[in-house]
């Protein structure tokens, strides 16, 4: 027989068993400190940004919406290419965006944007010229997988992620949201995501809004692996906090509106690392999902950097934050590598 619980009895549930898995996963040991970022880069980019992306050849790939769209620099900061963005309203022409959420760039330099303002993928060449667009209602993020195919994540379909073919069409979905909330439209809102993917194939989903911040990683045919979480006893209140909005929001019916709890996600290509932003906490876990380190992120001049978007580099990190802009980070766990 299933016993059906109150929400106030779910949520006390909640805390007893999250305040057993967080002291036993705050036993471990970690490396704690402060990183202030080396310098600002790319100054003309702040309000509105969305992502910072890495090509092959080592161009940086910047989204930034409404203005100035995705701007394309080399090693060097120097502009090669930009695609601005226009509302539809406006008589804009299909090289154009309406508003960029997210982008991604594959092994031969071919663009993805997700433009949730026209409910599509915008594919580009490296030329920036609009190869096709992709009808999706509502994408939110796009990562770019082995064979030209894309992964692209949405407000509110049925799963989680849907995968499109170098042809624009859709190939399989995959990804069962959480059951968090019993109400359907509250519960799909809490399991948006960011997409992210490694060099091996590896898709990987983080949780935006889930009390427990939580990135899972898939293969490229959807077979979910490990799921990647932060369970520290000092992220306990957050996880409370969050679970008691959903049980007023619960009660309420209103259109669910949530704060993000995991705020951006970086992986390293090379090996799958994860590194994960809750506003200026940066956490780094390894492949196999142990966390190795928690960091305070600032600016230079000792501002908070509230993360939204992450550039795992070989020897550096970039991170973003809007409105503050890109910032340049070494890489603390490269420090005794060199």
């Amino acid at each position: 027989m299933r016993i059906r619980m109150g929400g106030r009895q779910r949520v006390l549930a909640a805390m007893c068993l999250l305040a057993c898995a967080y002291t036993v996963a705050g036993a471990q040991e970690q490396e704690e400190g402060e990183l202030s970022a080396k310098q600002r880069i790319l100054p003309e980019i702040g309000p509105g940004l969305r992502a910072v992306r890495q090509g092959a050849d080592g161009r940086l790939y910047v989204l930034a919406s409404p203005s100035p769209g995705l701007v394309v620099v080399d090693a060097k900061g120097k502009q090669l290419l930009s695609i601005n963005e226009q509302s539809p309203a406006a008589g804009a022409s299909n090289s154009l965006m309406a508003f960029g959420d997210d982008c991604d760039v594959d092994a031969e330099g071919k663009i993805y944007v997700a433009d949730r303002g026209a409910n599509l993928i915008r594919v580009f060449s490296p030329a920036g010229s609009l190869l096709r667009s992709i009808p999706v209602k509502n994408p939110v993020s796009v990562a770019a997988m082995p064979e030209e195919e894309v992964a692209v994540a949405t407000l509110r379909e049925p799963h989680l992620v849907i995968v499109f073919d170098k042809n624009g069409k859709e190939v399989r979905e995959f990804g069962d949201p959480e059951p968090i909330s019993e109400r359907e439209d509250l519960n799909r809102f809490l399991n948006i995501g960011q997409l992210g993917a490694d060099a091996q194939g590896h898709l990987y989903y983080a949780f935006e809004y889930l009390p427990e911040p939580t990135v899972r990683q898939y293969d490229r045919l959807g077979y979910a692996g490990q799921d990647i979480q932060y369970t520290a006893i000092d992220a306990l209140p957050t996880a409370v906090a969050v679970r008691k909005e959903i049980e007023r929001q619960e009660q309420k019916g209103k259109e669910p509106s949530f704060k993000r709890v995991l705020t951006g996600l970086g992986v390293d290509r090379s090996n799958g690392e994860i590194w994960m932003a809750l506003n200026n906490n940066l956490l780094h876990f390894d492949s196999a999902g142990n966390r190795r380190a928690t960091y305070k992120i600032y600016t230079p001049q000792g501002a908070r950097l509230e993360a939204n978007t992450i550039l795992v580099e070989k020897d550096r990190l970039i991170i973003g934050s809007d409105p503050l802009g890109l910032y340049l980070f070494d890489r603390p766990d490269k420090r005794n590598t060199k």
